[in-house]
């Protein structure tokens, strides 16, 4: 039985030993592996700074047109969604007994005034006392002043645009009976739209009026409007160490509207001869950013990491202030499985460009 189980372990022991002898010679008879990998080429280009904020967009000018009287709405001149001219009749209420009342008061006007002349005369000749004199005056100054009330209030009460623009939804219909400060419609004019974002204020030395303005909307991903700097905040946020910047927005095309959700990026002059890279290029970790140059070495294709210094970033693109040189071919994609002198594979690759269309999910 000794025997038997002696020669029973050392069975064991001699097929392990020949089990790793042979997975030994395995792997060192394995090709090393090679990883595929997608490349650009830097170079040397034009790079123009920005300064990011976000804001919203405002319009030039809007207001929501409302009552400045009581009464029942007679004429409503206006469709929502209409564009008006400045002046333009909106709402008009029932305006019968100031127009009574005005009708009356001038009628009376004429003889209050051949009064008040009369009693002028006579009192120059001294036929009339200095009291009587002063009543006819009193009535036909206050005449006058009743006559200008009514009209006043006969205007208040025909709702007119304050400015050309567009108009929103009506809020108010035929024969209804409104209260002073009663909301009809919001009225806009979005010919020229505005953002008002922050900076911080160690940017202020960048901006100044006039400067351009390159501003994004998720509305329309595509697209670049074009602005520049009106008016500049002449003092700084105490508590935020921000400060205010307005910009004006060309918006003939109409597609802007107020409320949007903006993004903007204020131009600096280009920097000629700079190195940009893709993002995608740069692995960010917690000892420096790096990247992966690709070499040949004896006719293999090997890579070798370098610590870059990276500057701004706008978009997909990173500007690089070291550590790449114009010439070197840098991988984009496929840096999980690189270290120093991992042999790769140059494969072309779409995967890091967005498709033209989103699928559908």
């Amino acid at each position: 039985m000794l025997l038997i189980a002696l020669v029973l372990f050392g069975s064991v022991i001699g097929i392990n030993m020949f089990k790793e002898k042979k997975i030994s010679e395995f792997l060192a008879n394995m090709p090393e592996q090679e990883y595929p990998v997608t490349v650009t080429t830097a170079k040397a280009t034009e790079w123009r700074p920005v300064i990011q904020a976000i804001g919203f967009i405002e319009p030039h000018q809007g207001v929501t047109v409302s009552s400045e009287q009581s009464g029942v709405i007679k004429k409503i001149s206006f469709d929502s969604g209409q564009k008006v001219k400045a002046g333009q009749s909106l709402v008009t209420l029932d305006s019968d007994i100031e127009i009574a009342n005005l009708q009356s008061s001038e009628a009376n006007l004429p003889a209050a005034a051949a009064k008040y002349k009369r009693y002028k005369d006579l009192y120059q000749k001294g036929s009339v006392s200095q009291e009587d004199f002063d009543d006819a005056q009193a009535s036909y100054l206050s005449l006058v002043a009743q006559i200008k009330s009514l009209k006043a209030t006969i205007e208040q009460r025909n709702i007119k645009a304050p400015f050309s623009g567009v108009l929103g939804i009506r809020n108010v219909y035929l024969g209804q009976y409104v209260q002073s400060g009663t909301q009809i419609v919001q009225l806009e004019d979005t010919s020229v739209m505005r953002l008002v974002f922050t900076i911080p204020q160690n940017d202020i030395s960048k901006v100044k009026v006039g400067q351009e303005v390159d501003i994004s909307v998720d509305a329309y991903p595509n697209q670049i409007f074009k602005g520049a700097i009106k008016a500049i905040e002449p003092a700084v946020d105490e508590q935020s160490g921000l400060i205010k910047i307005q910009a004006d927005i060309p918006n003939s095309d109409g597609k802007l509207l107020s409320g949007m959700f903006a993004r903007a990026n204020i131009l600096l002059p280009e920097i000629p001869n700079q190195i940009t890279l893709p993002q995608t290029a740069i692995t960010y970790n917690l000892y420096g950013d790096n990247i992966y140059i690709v070499k040949d070495v004896d006719g293999v294709k090997r890579v070798k990491q370098e610590v870059v210094k990276v500057g701004e970033r706008t978009g997909g693109i990173a500007r690089v202030l070291s550590g790449v040189k114009p010439g070197d071919v840098i991988v984009t994609s496929g840096q999980v499985h690189l270290s120093n002198d991992s042999k790769v594979r140059v494969v072309e690759s779409d995967a890091t460009n967005p498709p033209a269309k989103t699928p559908m999910l």
